[in-house]
């Protein structure tokens, strides 16, 4: 059955820009559900997202259904943290994309959820079905995907508004210098290397990071760190280190020198994440375990008295609310 959403336009303003906010979708998202035919002003179909609306009119979204296309042959698992007829968690392995690209030829993590059989919302069209936020390649740990359009909007909107949160934990190289950084810088693509993203550019969107001391290695050479996004952009954490001359272990493409040392991953983790339940209205709070490579670096490398206290979930929460 196709899922129909009706909206009342309130006041003089773009269409794209009103769906952007009703829907929680980017505008790309919106002109991709136009182009699709999917979206009426008054019973009337839109053909462009910078038609001008007006106040009294009523918008219709008739998102798309699910479509069998054939997934790629999985060669991987992923860890199900939690699930129910709304939501799904998951631990995101290192090294798996999250959706196809036509750059991307490897099974992505779209196609582990079409292998499963696991209903997904179709807001994001049929290649990111279900993805509400994404995670660089390199980088595991918690992601939460809707499983229908409503938990979809509800969950797109927390990311908004922010009450939907994420900590990483990651391995650095050299230490921070203070308990707790703050970076507020402008992030956008390099002009030098279109592979990176760059801090402090015109064109750049706003980008925020708080950076936490955890542990300090047993030879002082690298450093356990927690970091907070308070925006979501392409790559935030490893730019904002790369800005204060600090690289994650494993990063090649933001790393310092090649004679750094080394890892088989980017040792980066999305750790921990919360959001409030789109049915129940409840705040969840879910963690995921490092995975063999990243933990072994750590087990290795920290004392492990002083690791299990300072990767505590209450631990890290309060080090960031008692720093903001």
């Amino acid at each position: 059955m196709l899922n129909t959403e009706v909206y009342l336009c309130e006041s003089v303003e773009r269409l794209d820009t009103f769906l952007t906010v009703k829907i929680g979708q980017t505008r790309s998202q919106i002109a991709a559900l136009i182009k699709n035919g999917s979206v009426y002003i008054d019973e009337k179909k839109v053909a462009r997202p910078g038609v001008k609306l007006k106040s009294g009119q009523k918008v219709r979204v008739a998102f798309p259904e699910a479509t069998e296309s054939k997934a790629q042959e999985v060669d991987f698992d992923v860890e199900i943290l939690y699930e129910d007829d709304d939501v799904l968690v998951i631990n995101k392995p290192s090294g798996v994309t999250v959706h196809p690209a036509p750059s991307v030829k490897e099974p992505t993590l779209v196609d582990w959820l079409k292998h499963k059989g696991i209903r997904l919302s179709t807001i994001s069209g049929e290649e990111r079905h279900g993805i509400v936020h994404r995670l660089d390649k390199g980088t595991s740990g918690t992601m939460v995907v809707a499983k229908n359009n409503e938990a979809h909007e509800f969950l797109s909107k927390q990311l908004q508004d922010k009450s939907m949160g994420r900590y990483y934990i990651a391995v650095v190289t050299p230490p921070l210098k203070d308990d707790v950084t703050i970076i507020e810088s402008n992030i956008g693509r390099s002009s030098h290397n279109r592979l990176k993203m760059a801090c402090g550019l015109d064109h750049g969107k706003y980008a925020k990071t708080m950076f936490k001391q955890l542990a300090l290695s047993n030879d002082e050479k690298v450093q356990l760190i927690a970091c907070k996004l308070f925006t979501g952009r392409t790559h935030q954490i490893r730019v904002h280190l790369e800005s204060l001359n600090r690289h994650i272990l494993g990063d090649h493409i933001y790393g310092l020198s090649p004679k750094q040392e080394k890892a088989e991953r980017i040792l980066l983790h999305a750790y921990l994440i919360y959001f409030v339940h789109p049915k129940t209205g409840e705040k969840l709070f879910f963690t995921a375990k490092f995975d063999d490579v990243m933990k072994e670096t750590i087990d290795k490398k920290f004392d492990m008295e002083i690791l299990n206290e300072v990767i505590d979930t209450n631990y890290i929460i309060h080090s960031f609310t008692t720093a903001t």
